[in-house]
């Protein structure tokens, strides 16, 4: 330990701040999945039609913003007083996100369909 640098032991747990970005991350992969999946199958697209004049658009947001929030709370709650790795937690978010972001993107979909 270097003894220019005082030792804090008065710091806050960064856990519930990495449980709510890790679940940022995994909302938007999950409304990227579901959007594929509705699309992509009738039955699923039937049984995620919550608002019939909206289409099945209305149970693929309403089931990924589900997620998000019980994700965050299973996160926030088991890692209330933990210390995390924020690197491989903004890593694996980012990575989320930017799979949810892909699979909205219609050619991409369409591709993944064989369309």
């Amino acid at each position: 330990m270097n003894s220019l640098q005082p030792q804090r032991e008065d710091t806050l747990p960064n856990g519930p701040a990495g449980a709510a970005i890790l679940s940022a991350g995994i909302g938007c992969c999950v409304l990227g999945i579901l959007a594929v999946l509705a699309d992509a199958s009738k039955p699923i697209a039937g049984v995620l039609t919550w608002y019939r004049p909206t289409g099945p658009l209305s149970g693929v947001s309403s089931a990924a913003i589900l997620i998000w929030l019980a994700s965050w709370l299973f996160l926030a709650r088991r890692w209330t007083k933990e210390t995390v790795s924020l690197g491989k937690i903004l890593t694996a978010a980012f990575v989320l996100l930017a799979l949810g972001i892909l699979l909205t993107f219609p050619p991409f979909a369409d591709l993944l369909q064989g369309k």
